[in-house]
C-alpha cells in the first residue's frame, strides 16, 4: 500500500524536476549565447536586465504573444501534437537519474530522485526514442515537402545514432552490474569515474548524443540552406518553442547522463560527510559538458548527410561493439586496466583500416 507521504514526495519531486529543466531550458540560452559570443570575440546579450540575465524571459514573452499559423492543408491533430509529443520525453527522462543521495529533513529520509528502479537505463533508452516520432510526424502533418523531408532526414539519422548510443550505455552496465543509476554512480565511488576504465565508451556517447539531439556539426535536419529549417518549417510562436524547448532539454538531459554513466554523477569529495554537495557537484559537472557542447557548435561546420550516415553506420557502430568486447574480456579476466588499454589500440586500428572520413574536400 502506498502511503500518502510517498504520494505528496513524488509530486513534489516531480514538479521540482520539470520546473528546473524548464528553467535550465531558459538560461541555457543565455549561457550559450553568452559563450559563443566570447568565442567569437563579441559582447553577447546584454540589454534585458542586468549582465542580460532577463533575455530568456522577454524571448519567452515574444514567443508567448507571437501569432501561430497553422498551414491550410495540414494534418490539424498531428500537426498540433507532434510539438507534445517532442517535448515530453525531453522532460520526464530524467526520472530515474539521482540528483544527490538521501537528506534527512525533519526526521524523514528524502531521496534526491524520483525513482530509482532496477532497470533505469531500459527506461531511459525507450524514452529518448520516443521524440523520433515527434519530429516525424511535425514534418510530415505540415504537407510541406522541405519539413517532410526535414523529419525524414531527422528520423533516419536519430535512429542511426541510436544504435550507438545504446550501446555506449553498456560498459557502465557492466562495470555496474546493474542498469540501476543510482547503482551505477554508488560503484564508481568505489571503482572510480567509468570515463577513467571506458574513454571510449565516454567519447562514443557524448558524440552519438550530440548526433541524437540534432546539434551541431549533426544538425542536418535543420539545415537552412537546404531545408529552410527543416521539420518546424511551418512552425511558429509557442509551437516552435516547444520544438528549440525540446532541444535544450534534451541538451541538458544527455549532459546529466554523460556525468552520471561516466563522470561519478552527483558524487565528489566530502559527499558522505556533506551530503548537499551532491546537486552542486552535479551542476558543475553538466554545466562543464554543456559547454563542451557550444564549444563544439563553435568551432566545427556541419557535416555533409552521406558522410554523416556513413560515419553513423561504418564508423561508431563497429567502434562501440568492439568497445562492449573488450570491456566484457576485461570484467570476465578481473582485470579493468586491459579494458581502457584495448579499446584505445582497437580504436585507433579501426581509424587506420577506414572510418569514413568526416570533414574532406
Amino acid at each position: 500500500m502506498v502511503s500518502f507521504a510517498l504520494v505528496v514526495e513524488w509530486i513534489i519531486k516531480s514538479v521540482v524536476i520539470v520546473l528546473v529543466m524548464v528553467t535550465g531550458f531558459a538560461y541555457l540560452t543565455l549561457y550559450e549565447r553568452k559563450v559563443l559570443a566570447r568565442i567569437q570575440v563579441r559582447i553577447g546579450p546584454n540589454r534585458a536586465g542586468p549582465l542580460g540575465l532577463l533575455q530568456p524571459i522577454a524571448d519567452a514573452i515574444k514567443l508567448i504573444f507571437k501569432e501561430e499559423l497553422i498551414p491550410a492543408m495540414a494534418d490539424k491533430i498531428i500537426f498540433i501534437m507532434a510539438p507534445i509529443i517532442t517535448v515530453v520525453p525531453a522532460l520526464v527522462i530524467l526520472g530515474v537519474v539521482p540528483w544527490g543521495g538521501t537528506w534527512t529533513i525533519f526526521g524523514y529520509p528524502l531521496k534526491l530522485s524520483l525513482s530509482d528502479i532496477n532497470v533505469g537505463v531500459l527506461y531511459i533508452i525507450s524514452v529518448a526514442s520516443i521524440s523520433v516520432y515527434g519530429i516525424v510526424l511535425a514534418g510530415w502533418s505540415s504537407n510541406n515537402k522541405y519539413a517532410t523531408l526535414g523529419g525524414i532526414r531527422s528520423g533516419a539519422q536519430m535512429i542511426s545514432y541510436e544504435l550507438a548510443l545504446g550501446l555506449a550505455f553498456i560498459p557502465s552496465i557492466l562495470l555496474a552490474g546493474s542498469m540501476s543509476m543510482g547503482d551505477i554512480v554508488n560503484a564508481q565511488s568505489k571503482l572510480g569515474w567509468f570515463v577513467i576504465w571506458q574513454p571510449i565508451g565516454a567519447l562514443i556517447f557524448w558524440i552519438a548524443s550530440l548526433a541524437e539531439v540534432n546539434r551541431a556539426p549533426f544538425d542536418m535536419p535543420e539545415a537552412e540552406q537546404e531545408l529552410t529549417a527543416g521539420y518546424h518549417t511551418e512552425y511558429s510562436g509557442m509551437k516552435f518553442a516547444l520544438f528549440f524547448m525540446a532541444e535544450y532539454i534534451k541538451m541538458i538531459a544527455v549532459s546529466v547522463l554523460a556525468a552520471t554513466l561516466f563522470f561519478g554523477g552527483y558524487r565528489g569529495p566530502f559527499i558522505d560527510q556533506l551530503p548537499w554537495l551532491g546537486p552542486i557537484y552535479l551542476l558543475i559537472k553538466v554545466l562543464l559538458l554543456l559547454f563542451g557542447m557550444i564549444w563544439i557548435r563553435a568551432t566545427l561546420p556541419r557535416i555533409r548527410y552521406d558522410r554523416l550516415m556513413a560515419f553513423g553506420w561504418k564508423g561508431l557502430i563497429p567502434i562501440s561493439l568492439m568497445m562492449v568486447f573488450f570491456t566484457a574480456i576485461g570484467i570476465v579476466l578481473d582485470m579493468l586496466w586491459l579494458i581502457p588499454v584495448l579499446s584505445i589500440i582497437g580504436f585507433i586500428g579501426i581509424l587506420l583500416m577506414g572510418t569514413p572520413k568526416v570533414y574532406r574536400r
